[in-house]
């Protein structure tokens, strides 16, 4: 894994407790030997909320300067332990063009954010919001979107991976995943877990229309395969040492199988890829993909390929 020396961490202005994000960004921190950016972007959203909450108790407005000071009492546990601290307040609209064009300049390696459910007034309880999405397409970096759930110590990491996939004929999207989980695990002093979901191409091949019985394949022949596509992911795994008791292959869906398994490893952390379609200056997620980030019951570290900052249009 490339060093990271730097970790920018998107600030909820609205919020003045604590934030995950910076919980997070202050645990790899001393893991890494990272300094810390601590950005807050004060959209019209922001300032009206900040005013909200401020405004209601005291019936006065809070000083023009309240975020800068907000920050720095969020810098002030982390500098305390050591951590270098850099504190930068931005205004502007929109959230994700904001970040992104400070990041042309930011000396970051790794980006850090809250995520959470939508209210009930957007009619959706999907955790990802319309920011991190757009992160999710433009972010050349990897991506961190942190719950409110605590790692443990020490946390448990699985790469999701998908050997084969079309747009990935080497893997290479893979070897980066693993290479990622594998080198924060040890940092961490965990054990490393790896997660694969397939579909079958004995099915696929049993009958017309892609959707062939269950009953035309033999137990014997998906038996075979699941054999072989497990030592297919053994391969690729045994790379990076991660033990067979904690290979996780079978055949499913992957927008059902991965959120299960991390769910029963207690994952506290997912670390998958996500890939630029070719011809587009743009990132292509996939119907499997968002569902898997939808439903994931931990936080996700998104893994782009390492000439995916070529395609961006800056």
């Amino acid at each position: 894994m490339d060093r990271i020396g730097d970790i920018l961490v998107i600030v909820d202005p609205t919020i003045a407790g604590v934030q995950p994000a910076i919980a997070k960004a202050h645990a790899l921190a001393k893991r890494l030997e990272a300094g810390v950016e601590l950005l807050a972007c004060d959209t019209e959203y922001s300032r009206e909320m900040r005013l909200a909450a401020e405004w209601a108790p005291t019936g006065n407005a809070p000083p023009v300067d309240a975020l800068p000071a907000m920050l720095d009492r969020w810098a002030a546990p982390l500098r305390a332990d050591g951590v270098h601290v850099e504190t930068h307040a931005v205004a502007g609209d929109s959230l994700h063009e904001r970040i992104l064009s400070w990041m042309r300049n930011s000396p970051a390696d790794l980006v850090v954010k809250d995520t959470h459910h939508h209210s009930v007034a957007k009619r959706t309880f999907t955790f990802m919001t319309n920011t991190d999405w757009n992160l999710i397409d433009a972010c050349p970096l990897p991506l961190l979107l942190t719950k409110a759930a605590r790692w443990g110590a020490p946390p448990v990491i699985a790469a999701a991976v998908d050997p084969g996939h079309a747009n990935d004929p080497l893997a290479a999207l893979d070897h980066r995943i693993l290479d990622v989980a594998t080198t924060l695990a040890r940092r961490f002093d965990a054990q490393p877990h790896a997660i694969h979901a397939y579909f079958p191409s004995t099915m696929a091949l049993a009958g017309p229309g892609g959707m062939p019985p269950m009953m035309d394949v033999s137990a014997q022949a998906l038996a075979a395969e699941q054999e072989h596509t497990r030592s297919r992911i053994r391969q690729l795994t045994d790379e990076y040492g991660i033990d067979a008791a904690n290979l996780h292959v079978d055949m499913a869906a992957a927008a059902q199988y991965i959120p299960r398994v991390a769910a029963e490893i207690h994952a506290d952390l997912v670390v998958m890829g996500a890939i630029a379609r070719s011809g587009l200056k743009r990132i292509f997620i996939g119907s499997t993909a968002e569902r898997v980030l939808e439903s994931l019951p931990c936080d996700v570290l998104v893994i782009k390929p390492t000439d995916f900052a070529k395609s961006l249009p800056f």
